[in-house]
């Protein structure tokens, strides 16, 4: 979702616009992940729908990794390896959030994401951090603990899986910046690629170990036909939103995404309300507030520092 600050800028017109419109677009589409994976919780467990769509991501991806550097991997394997257990455990985590909180709430309870990254790049990275952004990632986290508490008053110990989805997506980002840094890794392509492919291996071992576990979210069903479907169309939905993203990226920069990634709010609250009837309280707004505000705060901050003489 997220990528390291990158600041570029478009070179024509036609560019900025068109990279914008296609970031709208993938922004408002991803959320569809997340409603199929809730629509799909009553019937197929969290962990059989992550490992579907992480196995769809590395088919679909395979032609384009390829073209970007082959299979192989340039330096140390454990930081892809690591990469793949960190994208399956979040897409584990988040989809079993879905499952019991409304679109809305999980979401913008993700979004302390990019605040975490903040902070953990400041500590394994060694990226300054001044005592702006960090009193905006506190805020963040104060926004985030406004709507996790009615939350875990209704769903107990579920409402936390958005924020521990959030430090493993953040977890995962640091690798992404430290791989991106040291030349080791072939394309954003290929990187994506290796990640679905190590998180689907992740998956498929936890999946074989799940009987033996005994967890629910590892239990193995066999989906119908309908269920496939859907299941298939939440791959494709995956997959081509984050070629999206990558499209626009490489149009206006990554520097200057970071505010259209919030549309995911208002496409997942516009899902949950006419698909799930969910709406949230002014309370979980409020919350929304701080933590849009707080990221946006810290994408300035650092927007301003990177272009700095």
């Amino acid at each position: 979702m997220k990528t390291a600050p990158s600041i570029s800028s478009p070179t024509t017109a036609r560019e900025l616009r068109d990279g914008v419109a296609l970031m709208v677009v993938a922004m408002l589409i991803l959320p569809g992940i997340d409603a199929i994976a809730k629509g799909l919780a009553g019937s197929v467990p969290a962990g059989q729908i992550a490992w579907v769509r992480l196995v769809l991501q590395t088919l679909l991806l395979l032609p384009f990794g390829l073209r970007a550097g082959g299979l192989r991997i340039a330096g140390p394997l454990w930081p892809h390896m690591a990469r793949g257990f960190l994208i399956a455990a979040t897409t584990v985590m988040f989809f079993s959030a879905v499952a019991h909180l409304p679109l809305a709430d999980a979401i913008s309870i993700f979004f302390v994401s990019p605040l975490l990254l903040t902070l953990l790049s400041a500590a394994f990275l060694d990226e300054p951090i001044g005592w702006r952004r960090s009193l905006a990632v506190l805020a963040g986290f104060g926004g985030a603990l406004l709507i996790v508490r009615p939350s875990f008053a209704v769903f107990g110990a579920a409402a936390l899986l958005p924020l521990g989805s959030a430090v493993t997506f953040a977890l995962y980002m640091v690798l992404t910046r430290r791989l991106a840094r040291d030349g080791t890794a072939a394309g954003a392509v290929a990187m994506q690629f290796h990640a679905g492919l190590f998180g689907a291996l992740a998956m498929t071992g936890a999946l074989l170990l799940g009987p033996v576990t005994g967890a629910p979210v590892l239990a193995l069903v066999m989906p119908d036909a309908a269920e496939w479907g859907w299941l298939f169309l939440l791959g494709v939905i995956a997959t081509g939103g984050h070629v999206l993203v990558v499209l626009a990226v490489r149009r206006i920069g990554a520097g200057l995404i970071a505010p259209f990634q919030y549309l995911e709010i208002v496409s997942a609250t516009t899902l949950g309300l006419v698909v799930f009837g969910d709406f949230p309280d002014a309370t979980t707004w409020l919350g929304v507030a701080i933590i849009v505000a707080s990221g946006l705060f810290v994408y300035y901050r650092e927007r301003k520092l990177a272009l700095a003489p």
